[in-house]
């Protein structure tokens, strides 16, 4: 049962990563940093999006419109700690 709680965990973990490298790469293709006709930036650009939008827009849909400040990743990263506390802290020692 403690090798299921773990890979839980590094998923939650690798999924936290993902969502910060999705800000990040949003961040760098807005301000021009980036080349977007880069064919390799762009196979990076669309493997976040589809990563992450699925997870981010059911949260926008019900977040109010804050003008050009999105907080969705802020959000589904507090619920990815939340997620991860709740397994270590109250799952794991019922089983343990």
């Amino acid at each position: 049962m403690l090798a299921l709680f773990q890979t839980i965990d590094l998923a939650l973990n690798l999924y936290t990563w993902v969502l910060i490298a999705s800000a990040i790469f949003s961040w760098l293709y807005a301000f021009n940093v980036i080349n977007s006709r880069n064919q390799f930036v762009n196979a990076i650009g669309t493997f976040l999006y589809n990563v992450t939008e699925p997870v981010l827009r059911p949260i926008r849909r019900v977040m109010p419109d804050l003008g050009g400040i999105d907080i969705s990743p802020i959000i589904v990263l507090l619920i990815i700690f939340f997620l991860r506390s709740l397994l270590w802290t109250s799952l794991y020692p019922l089983v343990a």
